[in-house]
C-alpha cells in the first residue's frame, strides 16, 4: 500500500509515523515501531570493534564510540569524533535518517512516496542545505525539511485545532523551543515572528533534579555504602528518576527505587515536591514563550491556543505555568512524544497532494489527486525557508570531514538496518 514517512530526529528519542493511501484518501499518521518494544529509539549513534553503526543506546560504557544530540551541532564547523574518526553532525543525522527510512522500508514493503523531516524552527537555510547534502549522500536526494514547530501545529490539526494562528511550546529532553505559527491560504501551516528556544533545557534537567534530591536524600546511606555497588546503582539513577517523572504526571506520589549494596533504598517523592524542584526551569521555558508572542507584536487575544509537542509537557505544572501566562487554550496529544512525527508525516501528504483550499482538511485523512494515484513531484524548496527577522548572520560554508568509516562498516550498517534498536 502506498505511504509516506514523517519523522523526527530529536536531541533525545527518534521518532517516525507513516500515513498510508486508502482508496483516494490518506489514513491517519500512525506511529511506526523503531524499537522492539517502543515507538521511539534513542537518537544515539554507536561504532562497535567491527566498524558497524548501530542505533541505540550503548552496551559498553566507552563514550569514545558513542555520539548523541548531534542534530544541534549542525552547521558547526567543529567535527565530531566517533571512535576516532572526525565526522560532520549532519552525516550523523544523515545517518540515522538513513537507518529509520531503511526500517520503515523493510516493514512497509516498500520505499514511501514522500518523506518530510521536521528541525528545529530557529534554523537559516545554511543549515537545511548542509542537512540536505548529507541526507543526499545517502540517497535521500528528495526529502522535505520542514520546522519541528509546523510539523507539531499540522499534528494538531489533524486531530481537531481548527485555529489560524497559534504559538507551538515544544519541549524535548535536551532542548526547548517556541514558535509562532499560521495557517496559510493553501491550508498549511508556516512559522512567523522570532522563534525561541535553548539547546541546553529540557526534560532531562526534570530528572537531574529528582536526582539530585535523592542523592541528598541518601547522602548517608550512600557513604557507608561499597563503593562499587554504590556506583552501580547511580548509574541507573537518571533512568528510574525519569520513571518516576512519568508517574508523577498521572499520581501524586511516587518512590524512587534504588538497589543499594546494603538493599533496596525507597525515597518517597510527592508530585507538589517535584513541580517546587521544576518550577524555575519550566518558568524559563514560559517567559521564552511569552518571548515569541511578543516577537510579531501579538496579544493573546490574538492567538487560537498554545500547541504542546515533548514526552515532558505531560507534566501538569508545564500547562498550569502556561495556562497563567497565556489565557488561552492550552492543547497536548496523549502521546505528545510523537507529536512532531504525526504532523511530518500530515505534511508528507501534502507534499504528494497540496492542500489548494482555505479551511482545515477533514480530520480523518487528506484527499489526493482525482485518479487516487499518489505520485512523489520534483523536490520544491519549503514556503517555510524564509529568513527570520533577527537571526544572527549564517555561518560562512566550512569544510567539515565527513564519517569516513571502513568498507566493512557501510555493509554491516546495512545489514544490521531494520533489525538493530
Amino acid at each position: 500500500m502506498p505511504y509516506v514517512l514523517g519523522i523526527d530526529i530529536g536531541s533525545t528519542n527518534t521518532a517516525a509515523a507513516v500515513a498510508r493511501l486508502h482508496g483516494t484518501t490518506w489514513t491517519r499518521p500512525e506511529a511506526v515501531a523503531l524499537h522492539v518494544d517502543s515507538t521511539v529509539v534513542p537518537s544515539v549513534l554507536c561504532l562497535s570493534e567491527d566498524g558497524s553503526l548501530h542505533v541505540g543506546e550503548p552496551a559498553t560504557d566507552d563514550g569514545s564510540r558513542t555520539t548523541r544530540d548531534f542534530v544541534h551541532r549542525i552547521g558547526d564547523d567543529v567535527p565530531l569524533l566517533l571512535g576516532g574518526e572526525a565526522c560532520a553532525p549532519q552525516t550523523l543525522t544523515a545517518e540515522l535518517a538513513a537507518w529509520v527510512v531503511e526500517r520503515v522500508h523493510a516493514l512497509e514493503g516498500g520505499p514511501a512516496e514522500a518523506i518530510v523531516l521536521s528541525h528545529p524552527a530557529g534554523w537559516r537555510p545554511y543549515r537545511r542545505e548542509v542537512l540536505h547534502q548529507a541526507l543526499s549522500g545517502f540517497g535521500l536526494r528528495s526529502v522535505t525539511l520542514l520546522p519541528r514547530t509546523v510539523t507539531v501545529a499540522e499534528s494538531h490539526a489533524a486531530r481537531g485545532f481548527a485555529g489560524s494562528t497559534a504559538v507551538v511550546y515544544a519541549l524535548g529532553g535536551n532542548s526547548f523551543e517556541a514558535a509562532l505559527v499560521r495557517r496559510t491560504p493553501r491550508g498549511t501551516y508556516e512559522t512567523f515572528g522570532t522563534p525561541q528556544g535553548l539547546d541546553s533545557l529540557g526534560g532531562a534537567d526534570f530528572d537531574e533534579a529528582l536526582a539530585e534530591h535523592t542523592r541528598t536524600a541518601l547522602a548517608r546511606e550512600l557513604a557507608a555504602s561499597a563503593r562499587r555497588g554504590t556506583q552501580a546503582a547511580l548509574r541507573g539513577l537518571r533512568a528510574e528518576c525519569d520513571r518516576v517523572k512519568r508517574v508523577l504526571t498521572v499520581d501524586l506520589t511516587a518512590d524512587v527505587v534504588l538497589a543499594l549494596p546494603n538493599g533496596p533504598a525507597r525515597i518517597p517523592v510527592t508530585r507538589a515536591q517535584f513541580e517546587e524542584m521544576i518550577r524555575p526551569t519550566v518558568q524559563v521555558t514560559v517567559d521564552l514563550l511569552l518571548r515569541a508572542v511578543r516577537s510579531a507584536n501579538l496579544t493573546p487575544e490574538q492567538l487560537d491556543g498554545v500547541l504542546l509537542a515533548g514526552g515532558s509537557t505531560r507534566v501538569p505544572l508545564v500547562t498550569e505555568l502556561i495556562s497563567a501566562a497565556l489565557p488561552v487554550p492550552v492543547e497536548v496529544e496523549p502521546d505528545s512524544q510523537l507529536t512532531a512525527a504525526t504532523g511530518a508525516a500530515m505534511a508528507a501528504c501534502q507534499v504528494v497532494s497540496p492542500r489548494t483550499r482555505r479551511n482545515p482538511p477533514v480530520r480523518d485523512a487528506a484527499p489526493v489527486s482525482g485518479t487516487g494515484r499518489a505520485t512523489l513531484p520534483a523536490p520544491r524548496r519549503p514556503h517555510h525557508d524564509t529568513t527570520v527577522p533577527g537571526d544572527p548572520p549564517p555561518r560562512p560554508p566550512v569544510r567539515v570531514l565527513p564519517l569516513d568509516l571502513p568498507k566493512p562498516s557501510r555493509l554491516a550498517l546495512a545489514r544490521s538496518r531494520g533489525r538493530e534498536g
